[in-house]
């Protein structure tokens, strides 16, 4: 299965369906743990959110106590973002430039589904070494996807049943997912990317897993759930920078 992959998240009409969006269904799940995880992993408050969107993973952050910059390659999400919060700190960077960000400078930098539209191995290494450049001493890159899983099953909040060609799909390839959380219900082109291919692409990037979580739903969770109380719709890895000659 291959395809050229379009990123409708540049697109402006998706921008404002989606700068509306919280953590509804499934994404109550990709969120509910970060607080833990960031409290086990993160030494300090200054953090990064690559790929921003418009805005809610910064807030989400800001939320969480840290002094956040949310950065993205989409001027309509970035305008979204300071529409949202006038206050946030939201730049526009191109594709994997980090020229305007001070080096060394983040306790932790955040990446909530911005790699689920980043296509090829050499390009996702390209901006995770990038991401390890901008970590201080002690920072940590939390890096959630969603799963290969779920492009191939129905869930609270995103639908695959009109893409039965997902189930064909093998790391690289686009899949298709239609987002039941917002109105705009244009299928989103994803590029699928398995565990084995992510641990590749960081252990070339010179990143390594320190810790590795798979959610699931459980009856504490509101909502009304249909695969995410069995399977898994996100990873999230906890990356630190490779100790070492190797790095």
């Amino acid at each position: 299965m291959t395809g050229q992959h379009t990123n409708i998240y540049a697109d402006a009409r998706y921008a404002d369906a989606y700068a509306r969006l919280e953590f509804p269904g499934t994404y109550h799940l990709a969120f509910r743990d970060l607080p833990g995880v960031f409290a086990r992993h993160a030494a300090g408050r200054r953090a990064l959110d690559f790929g921003c969107g418009a805005g809610r993973s910064t807030r989400f952050l800001e939320r969480c106590g840290f002094d956040a910059v949310g950065v993205d390659i989409s001027a309509d999400m970035v305008a979204k973002a300071r529409e949202v919060r006038p206050a946030g700190d939201y730049r526009v960077i191109g594709d994997g430039d980090f020229a305007s960000l001070s080096p060394a400078s983040f306790d932790l930098a955040l990446s909530a589904f911005t790699f689920d539209n980043v296509p090829t191995a050499a390009r996702k290494i390209r901006i995770l070494a990038g991401l390890r450049g901008l970590l201080a001493p002690g920072g940590c890159l939390v890096n959630l996807v969603s799963s290969p899983e779920m492009y191939v099953n129905e869930w609270a909040s995103f639908s695959t049943s009109a893409f039965p060609e997902n189930r064909r799909a093998r790391a690289g390839d686009v899949v298709r997912i239609v987002n039941l959380a917002i109105a705009d219900r244009t299928p989103v082109e994803d590029v699928l990317w398995t565990d084995e291919a992510w641990r590749e692409v960081y252990a070339t990037a010179g990143l390594e897993p320190a810790e590795t979580l798979r959610p699931l739903a459980t009856a504490a969770d509101p909502g009304e759930w249909r695969s995410e109380i069995a399977i898994p719709p996100w990873t999230i890895y906890v990356l630190r920078p490779k100790r070492g000659p190797e790095a």
